[in-house]
Formats: structure tokens, sequence, C-alpha cells
């Protein structure tokens, strides 16, 4: 008897081996596809820029990053809106380079309403992003009503680049 007793005892072990490894490997492959928390250093940033016949003026941009996307919104004393302007009607394309060189561009029609005479918000911009992206703003073009102001950075980002 001692022989069945043992042989139990093994096939529970066995058991209980395989089902601990069997949990340990769905856990890990849960980890491997679940998606990873980001983060962005720093979140806020500052930059002027210049409009043209629209202005110049600063900007604060804050940035949000999950996973290989980052989301930019912006807000510009460079360029105030002489009417009301209805919310998500802000088409934006905002350039940045990446350490310096390339480009990474985020793009975007979302808005929140914008008073007459205020400054423009706009965002969240989005673009893609890769671990070690260390990215500053460069260009902003805004799309009101069918017209364009294209803005160009007159100073660098402060504190710094956005480091992903």
């Amino acid at each position: 008897m001692s022989h069945i007793k043992h042989s139990n005892r093994s096939r529970h072990l066995r058991y209980g081996i395989g089902t601990a490894l069997g949990v340990s490997a769905l856990a890990v492959g849960a980890l491997a596809t679940a998606p990873v928390a980001s983060a962005v250093t720093a979140d806020t940033a500052t930059i002027s820029f210049e409009c043209g016949m629209f202005g110049s003026g600063s900007a604060t941009l804050t940035a949000t990053h999950s996973g290989t996307t980052a989301s930019i919104s912006l807000s510009t004393s460079a360029i105030t809106s002489p009417i009301d302007l209805a919310a998500n009607s802000v088409k934006s394309t905002l350039t940045m380079t990446n350490h310096g060189t390339g480009a990474k561009t985020f793009t975007g029609k979302s808005n929140p309403a914008i008073p007459a005479n205020s400054q423009v918000s706009t965002g969240p911009l989005t673009g893609k992003v890769a671990a070690g992206d260390s990215l500053e703003a460069k260009t902003l073009k805004v799309v009101v009503l069918g017209v364009t102001a294209t803005c160009n950075a007159t100073s660098t980002q402060s504190p710094g680049p956005f480091e992903f």
C-alpha cells in the first residue's frame, strides 16, 4: 500500500507543479501583452513662437505618453482669435525635432470653445514616439476657418525637450 500512496502523492505533486507552471506562463504572457505605462519628462514646457502677421508670443505645451503614442496640448498667446470659435474647429500640426534633427509630427482637430480675442488652445495632438526620443517644438501650423497661421519657434523649449 505504501507504493500506492507514494504514487498518488507523486501524481498530485506533478499536477501541482504543472498547474503552477501553467499559471506562471499565463501571468508572464499577460504582462508581455499588457500596455506599458510610460512617462515623459518634463510633462510641461514653454516656448516662444513667431507667427508672422498673426503675432508672436509664448506657448505652454503639455505632454502625455502611453505606449508608442504621445499627446501634446498647447495654448499660445502668439495667435488670438478675432471671433468665437466652436470646439473642435481648429486643425493643428506641431512639428518637433528629435534630438535636434529629424522631425516628429503631432496632429489633431481638437480644441475647447475659444471666445473672441482669446489665445488659441489646441490638442490633444497625437503622434508616434519611441523610447529615448527627445522632442522639442519647432513649428506650429494652425488652420482656423480656412486661414493658416504658421509659427516658428524663436526660443528653446524650457525646461528642455520632452524625454520619452
